[in-house]
């Protein structure tokens, strides 16, 4: 086991009813700035609730925090925290408005002269506005993260960053605000969290027994509880699940002591950048492109994904990582996503662009520092 640091520092307040205690999180004394998204929140009842328990407080709102949250989008905001003196930020809505708080929240004390220098490393906060979240899409765990993903519309770019000073002080986790989240988010929301555990899994044994079982823990219940959170509308038991096991993919727990990989978020963010697709639809046709080009790397833990998860014990090593990969692939295609660039009309030509950002930056990628551009290239035409 590779040595770690925990700490996280989230209060999570899970539950049906749990909106209501914001009114006792937050300092009556403080300005609020609500942040949500697109208008969903007006329509099922989560921001009359919200507004119910922050009656006679100092809020304003900023609504229009995109899926991908744009840089463009969020230095508004921080245009109004700056401009109004506001103390804390509540986020409300999925892991996109929460990323976009959690940027927005650095970018008011941020000392540099561009913010962007957050997300591309140059500057490191050192403080922020302090943040809570009403989570009403499982997929991100940024509920319990300090990380988040920004886009930037003038520059094609997306990028992500994490640091300590944007942990929420409080996430408020009630399933019931998932009762009208359409299909497709669901079905997003399913994959992101299983290849959020996978980056963490899917790379060598250091011999972390009990992470890896953690780990295999997450992704099998994703498996089981996927049918009813897809079917059953109004479950609350298979909502509620939902929700802690996406939170569970991310918050830290299964990486201390691991090696993690990451290859596939940081090819799907520029899928996304340069295509607009959604987060977890690049998550789920590049996942299994990099299992295969990286195969001799992974195939143990490949493999015992395979028998743990999947209950595959014929064959040898190589048989049962392949797999592995092939269930992957299955399991997607059961809950509605598609696992090719070909469905969404992307072809070889496209891609070009792509690989060249790499190049020009120098990126190397995965868990050994294996995978520059021509991998990208080799690894994006196994997406076609």
């Amino acid at each position: 086991m590779n040595n770690f640091e925990y700490h996280n520092p989230v209060r999570v307040v899970f539950g049906k009813g749990t909106i209501a205690r914001i009114a006792e999180l937050i300092d009556p004394s403080e300005k609020i700035l609500l942040l949500y998204g697109g208008g969903s929140i007006k329509k099922n009842g989560v921001y009359n609730q919200v507004m119910a328990a922050l009656k006679g407080r100092d809020v304003r709102e900023f609504g229009g925090i995109e899926p991908n949250p744009r840089y463009e989008t969020c230095m508004k905001a921080v245009e109004v925290v700056k401009r109004d003196g506001v103390d804390f930020l509540l986020s409300v809505g999925g892991g996109s408005v929460l990323d976009g708080a959690k940027f927005i929240a650095a970018a008011a004390r941020c000392k540099a002269d561009d913010p962007w220098d957050i997300l591309t490393g140059q500057y490191t906060p050192k403080t922020a506005v302090p943040l809570g979240a009403i989570l009403t899409l499982p997929a991100t765990g940024s509920e319990m993260n300090c990380f988040a993903v920004i886009s930037r519309d003038s520059t094609g770019e997306k990028l992500a960053f994490g640091n300590p000073c944007v942990y929420p002080v409080f996430s408020i986790l009630d399933p019931e605000t998932t009762y009208t989240l359409p299909a497709k988010q669901l079905r997003n929301g399913l994959v992101d969290a299983f290849v959020h555990v996978m980056e963490q899994y899917a790379t060598y044994s250091v011999n972390t027994p009990l992470q890896d079982r953690q780990a295999e823990a997450v992704v099998r219940t994703l498996i089981e509880i996927a049918p009813d959170v897809l079917e059953k509308k109004n479950d609350y038991d298979s909502r509620a699940n939902f929700m802690w096991t996406a939170t569970h993919a991310l918050n830290g727990i299964i990486s201390c002591g691991v090696v993690e990989d990451w290859t596939t978020h940081m090819i799907g963010h520029e899928l996304t950048a340069f295509f607009g697709l959604d987060h977890a639809e690049t998550l789920a046709i590049v996942l299994p492109a990099v299992w295969q080009h990286q195969f001799d790397r992974k195939k143990e833990k490949l493999a015992q994904l395979a028998r743990r998860v999947w209950h595959v014990v014929e064959g040898d090593v190589n048989a049962q990582a392949r797999a592995a990969i092939d269930k992957t692939v299955s399991f997607f295609h059961s809950v509605g996503m598609p696992t090719r660039l070909g469905d969404y009309h992307i072809t070889e030509s496209r891609l070009t662009p792509v690989v060249e950002r790499f190049r020009q930056r120098g990126t190397v990628l995965g868990e050994h520092q294996a995978v520059k551009a021509d991998q990208i290239a080799e690894i994006l035409s196994l997406c076609l």
